[in-house]
């Protein structure tokens, strides 16, 4: 199973997402608050009062958020409950199961060709860059794929797309700055559904979630591809920057409010020294990670695996 079969809603394929590569894009998270949450934890058996209170001083500056470290809290002290750790098994593996299990969420793709997904975020997190690796993935599979720049604001926008095009060979509707980002969109399916293409990627302008006149306009760009493909767009992937900590969760709200969201994508986790936004964008939002970006390469975006992730951290 490859990468198309797992961004169609499959079950995960391990061979798709690389660990060596995982594991050195998080780096800087597990030398810091996760590899002292594992020292905290290795080898004990029991959960006391006091290493409670510095396991969630832990969480809490590792960016998980009070909500979502309050539900490990729980989870983790029903489990011991329930069923009271034994034999050799410690307190950081149940920890470890149960946060595989938080970040979990199924996701299941709509039925749709082409295949349409739609970027949205805030300036600077990597949209353009996200979508340019998205497409390299589905091209080195056979699929046929074509791009949308609706992100007509910046002229350094449309020339870092056309950019990309060149380089990995992909064809691009661009009809310059200024132009209808709608219109953009709309070009694009239709040219797609004339041209049988599997896969069209609309990147769209980075805009601050608190200008609603920027918003309303991403609404817009939404709609016309609903009325250009009926069921369209299938994915609308939130792009967040894993360094922005808590302030991300106010972006999601405020995007999944325009545009129903369908996942997100968590950029340059390689460089925080954190890492815990994931679980903390999964319990506020209820959307599953889709993919994570670990590096500058082409070959650094990958599809998110809750096991391969909580193993990168406390590895």
């Amino acid at each position: 199973m490859g990468f198309w079969d797992w961004l169609r809603g499959k079950k995960q394929d391990p061979s798709v997402t690389s660990a060596p590569a995982l594991e050195k894009g998080l780096t800087k998270s597990r030398q810091s608050f996760w590899g002292r949450l594992k020292a905290l934890f290795t080898g004990r058996q029991s959960l006391d009062p006091e290493s409670r209170e510095e396991l969630e001083a832990l969480l809490l500056s590792a960016d998980v958020g009070p909500t979502a470290t309050e539900k490990i809290f729980t989870t983790l002290e029903e489990s011991l409950r329930k069923q009271p750790l034994s034999g050799a098994e410690t307190l950081i593996e149940r920890l470890r199961t149960i946060l595989i299990a938080f970040l979990e969420r199924p996701f299941a793709a709509p039925e749709g060709h082409p295949y349409v997904i739609l970027l949205v975020g805030v300036n600077g997190v990597g949209k353009t860059t996200t979508l340019a690796r998205l497409a390299y993935r589905l091209r080195q599979e056979g699929r046929k794929v074509l791009m949308g720049a609706a992100d007509t604001f910046r002229a350094a926008a449309v020339e870092q797309l056309r950019r990309w095009s060149e380089k990995l060979s992909i064809p691009l509707v661009d009809k310059g700055m200024g132009a209808d980002p709608g219109a953009v969109a709309y070009e694009t399916v239709q040219k797609a559904l004339q041209e049988s293409y599997d896969v069209v990627l609309i990147d769209t302008a980075g805009r601050l979630h608190t200008r609603k006149p920027l918003m309303q306009e991403l609404g817009k760009v939404y709609r016309v591809l609903g009325k250009s493909l009926p069921g369209a767009p299938h994915e609308v992937l939130l792009v967040v920057d894993a360094t922005t900590g808590q302030n991300a969760l106010r972006q999601a709200e405020a995007f999944c409010e325009v545009t129903p969201c369908t996942g997100i994508v968590l950029t340059k986790l390689d460089g925080t020294a954190k890492g815990g936004i994931a679980f903390a964008l999964v319990e506020e939002t209820g959307l599953p990670i889709r993919f994570i970006g670990v590096g500058e390469a082409a070959e650094d975006l990958l599809p998110f695996s809750p096991d391969a992730f909580v193993e990168g951290l406390l590895k």
